[in-house]
């Protein structure tokens, strides 16, 4: 999607349409979460200090994040994709791949479908998206980048060595601002520079990473697209603009995300045997922890019970992100108690009740109170 969180504010109140928009903390410590079109056209940028993206826009106007309305939309918009394969991996909040394959005798050619992916982006949610189209995810997503805001990429077969060797390094997947430096100062600014090196080179800079690095130069990726019905983990995280010192708000995050995470089980009737949490503090320090579970489950009181059982046995400390994912996902529900438990068929059908509502008003119409 274009620049999501402002395009959705903008879509709320047209009196903000053209102009300047920063989404994000307007505090001391502030990091913008979305810049509108308007605003980039001064250098503003998502992760950007919010100190810098005003000094360099000063009439910009700056919104706080309204995560809820965001997700409504992003439902929609998955559930537009999904109506066109069943083979949706997510990205993020607004991003996701979409294989195409088989489905040319049902919906037409993929240019075709992609066209139409976007007239209904655009008359059912009044937002835009651009849509990269390619043979592989590598080259999807690096097509989806290149003609942004509404755009519509096709990197074919034929256009791989045209597009591919004058692009900066930073293009490649996993490829940073200080991996990126490390490459410059050895004289690697483009992709065509990084193929031109030998293995042994590459080994010795990339290390075990080096095939998949040299792949990627060439417009080689054979990753599947993976839905979360074959995944083998179901996961969610949040970074936050400044370090969480209070427990109890990392705790109540933490309930949000099994929320959603329990959710998505269900939704593809997969259990889960272990619950994992990756906690990020101090200095991009980061840790993962884990438990494994007494049975299968996709009850959502069972995954929080864990997950906040990893938690509370950490020695807390200001936090920059938490995650929990769901792990050793299966269809089976392993063994059957030979006696239902009461509590348990109790909290299932609160669960379902639950997914009902959400499905019909949203995904955050009813949610736990709070991770008492």
């Amino acid at each position: 999607m274009d620049a999501f969180f402002a395009a959705v504010e903008q879509r709320e109140d047209p009196s903000l349409v053209g102009k300047a928009l920063l989404i994000g903390h307007d505090g001391p410590r502030g990091v913008v979460a979305t810049a509108s079109y308007e605003a980039r056209r001064f250098g503003c940028h998502s992760a950007q200090p919010m100190s810098v993206a005003k000094r360099l826009c000063p009439h910009a106007i700056v919104l706080p994040v309204r995560m809820e309305l965001y997700r409504r939309a992003s439902d929609r918009m998955f559930s537009i994709l999904e109506s066109f394969s069943p083979l949706i991996e997510p990205l993020s909040i607004d991003e996701a791949f979409v294989d195409l394959t088989g489905t040319e005798r049902l919906l037409g050619e993929p240019v075709a479908v992609a066209r139409r992916i976007k007239q209904r982006l655009r008359s059912e949610l009044n937002l835009t998206g651009s849509v990269g189209l390619a043979a592989n995810k590598f080259l999807a997503k690096l097509a989806s980048d290149m003609n942004k805001p509404d755009g519509l990429t096709v990197i074919g077969p034929g256009d791989i060595e045209r597009v591919l060797p004058p692009l900066p390094v930073t293009k490649l997947w996993g490829v940073g601002r200080a991996t990126a430096d490390r490459l410059e100062k050895r004289g690697v600014h483009t992709i065509a520079d990084l193929r031109n090196k030998s293995e042994a080179w590459l080994a010795e800079f990339f290390g075990a990473e080096a095939e998949r690095y040299a792949r990627l130069a060439r417009g080689l990726d054979d990753r599947p697209v993976v839905p979360d019905s074959d995944a083998k983990s179901i996961g969610h995280e949040q970074t936050f603009e400044v370090d969480l010192a209070d427990a109890a708000e990392v705790r109540a995050v933490m309930l949000d995300q099994v929320e959603q995470v329990a959710a998505r089980l269900r939704r593809h009737g997969l259990l889960a045997r272990g619950v994992s949490l990756k906690i990020r503090f101090g200095k991009f320090q980061t840790i993962n922890r884990s438990a494994t579970l007494p049975r299968p489950t996709d009850a959502t009181g069972e995954l929080w019970d864990a997950a906040r059982g990893v938690f509370d046995r950490w020695s807390f400390q200001p936090v920059r992100l938490i995650g929990v994912t769901a792990e050793r996902l299966s269809h089976s529900p392993g063994q059957l108690d030979l006696f239902a438990d009461p509590q348990r068929e109790r909290r299932r059908k609160l669960d379902s009740v639950a997914d009902r509502i959400n499905r019909k008003f949203g995904k955050r119409a009813i949610h736990r109170g709070g991770p008492g």
